[in-house]
């Protein structure tokens, strides 16, 4: 198994000097649980390099509560080197230890070249593409009552369609390599009416993309409860020929490898035998064998 999508800072707090312990720690929690290789998938607008690149985006924001919402949660994260990020992410793979340098990147309208631009002169395996944000409003905030207030001026339908439509055009600039928790509009649980049709876009325009698709257990820690993708979203990824990885999305050590064996039997219910992994950002693949129970129910 993998785990494919990993942070070294918690939410809320600003990041600190990147550590190889901490690095040997994550990858001793996930061998504990079945997983043979890491992803380090830090949030890119937590780096000098982002802010400096696109420090202020949200200026076009109309809404002043989530506009200074918004600057106020992007300086508390701010802080730490790529540079150095990368450097200690090399130095655990020279160690032996089974690591991917990667990073997950979040979308921005209109500067994707930019972004893809700066990563460039980096040696990445692996980026995710994820949708945290509508405009200004983190709408993936349960605890923020500015957030959770949006949800009423927006409506459920509306704030699909929007997250729906940035995630396609996301995956449209072939930036990244991953679509992360791809559902993640679900997270307090407020889910559209139809939302076959939003699944219907999801796997179409990964599949012509060429992107792979993140099974999650972090939905499991939210209000939702709900691993991301929903089933019904996850059996249209295999049917359209859409790879797969695995991920905790942890924030700290008790999170790493996060019910991994419940991501096995997900994605193997689904037909997948294999899980997309990643080097200088081409795509490989690891076989699942088959355990015990799935060899005697074949």
């Amino acid at each position: 198994m993998l785990d494919y999508h990993l942070h070294l800072w918690p939410h809320g707090e600003g990041p600190v000097e990147p550590a190889l312990e901490q690095v040997a720690a994550y990858c001793e929690r996930a061998a504990a649980a079945g997983v043979t290789e890491v992803a380090l998938t830090e949030h890119l607008f937590r780096f000098r390099q982002a802010d400096a690149l696109l420090g202020g985006w949200w200026a076009e924001e109309p809404d002043p509560l989530l506009r200074a919402q918004m600057a106020s949660y992007w300086q508390t994260h701010q802080g730490a080197d790529l540079d150095r990020y990368v450097e200690v992410a090399l130095a655990a793979r020279e160690s032996g230890l089974p690591v991917v340098i990667g990073l997950e990147v979040d979308y921005y309208r209109g500067s994707m070249d930019r972004v893809a631009a700066l990563l460039a002169g980096y040696p990445f395996d692996v980026l995710l593409g994820s949708i945290h944000w509508l405009g200004a409003w983190m709408f993936d905030d349960v605890g923020d009552p500015v957030a959770q207030a949006a949800w009423e001026r927006w409506g459920v339908e509306q704030a699909w369609s929007a997250y729906t439509e940035a995630l396609c055009e996301l995956a449209e600039t072939r930036t990244c390599d991953v679509l992360a928790h791809p559902d993640l509009a679900k997270v307090a649980g407020h889910r559209p009416a139809r939302p076959t049709e939003h699944y219907d876009r999801m796997a179409e325009v990964a599949a012509r993309t060429g992107m792979a698709a993140e099974v999650s257990s972090a939905g499991l820690r939210k209000p939702v409860c709900e691993v991301y993708p929903a089933p019904e979203l996850l059996s249209r990824f295999a049917a359209a020929g859409v790879p797969v990885t695995t991920a905790s999305d942890a924030h700290r050590l008790a999170d790493v490898a996060d019910r991994a064996a419940v991501l096995r039997q997900m994605v193997t219910a689904s037909g997948y035998r294999s899980l997309a992994t990643y080097r200088a950002r081409r795509r490989g693949q690891l076989v699942l064998e088959p355990s015990a129970g799935e060899v005697e129910r074949s």
